[in-house]
């Protein structure tokens, strides 16, 4: 079966489209996705942002979000700007990395996502995250307690180190198995047709 590597961080406003879309494509395209959760905090400090760009340039801000908007109402997805932007989704990315590990990435990755830009709360908190985890059928705690140890830590670390790498500036990212790259919720399909004829 072909494989592609999605690559997203949950301050993506357009890693939202992408998560809630990518499976169903994937299935019906025999493609199978791996779910790559990074941060790009340490991207944007790279280009001497002290935040996301779309913080940063406000006009491009503004496009954005009515851009986002669009989009969401086209797909029949909510869309709530959350009121704390980017989000501090550290913790959720390393759920994010144990969840991909156990086979239950899509569906948490999706939680999360609506959690932050469906209903607009704040995925950095506990109780937030512990409903995501228990959404999918997991027990919270259990889940909670493995993000602070220092090998998901480290593994989170790496991950993005490898984002860097392969060359990755942004999300979301999709690779293909012949290291061919597609940036943005734009080129999902046809990241999807190339991983599947690679």
């Amino acid at each position: 079966m072909a494989r592609l590597d999605f690559w997203y961080e949950f301050a993506s406003t357009y890693s939202y489209l992408s998560a809630m879309r990518i499976g169903a494509i994937a299935k019906h395209e025999n493609v199978r996705l791996r779910w790559r959760p990074f941060l790009l905090g340490p991207f944007f400090r790279a280009q001497g942002w002290k935040s996301s760009p779309f913080r940063e340039q406000k006009e491009k801000g503004a496009y954005m979000i009515r851009d986002m908007e669009r989009l969401a109402a086209e797909r029949g997805l909510e869309f709530t700007m959350p009121e704390n932007f980017p989000q501090n989704g550290l913790n959720a990315a390393r759920l994010a990395l144990i969840s991909s590990d156990e086979g239950w990435a899509e569906d948490f990755t999706k939680a999360v996502y609506l959690a932050e830009y469906a209903n607009g709360k704040d995925i950095a908190a506990e109780s937030v995250l512990a409903n995501c985890i228990e959404t999918v059928g997991r027990d919270a705690g259990d889940y909670l307690a493995r993000i602070a140890t220092q090998d998901i830590k480290d593994r989170l670390r790496e991950q993005t180190e490898e984002a860097m790498t392969l060359g990755i500036f942004g999300a979301p990212t999709f690779i293909a198995p012949d290291g061919e790259m597609f940036w943005g919720d734009d080129r999902l399909e046809q990241a999807i047709g190339w991983a599947s004829r690679a």
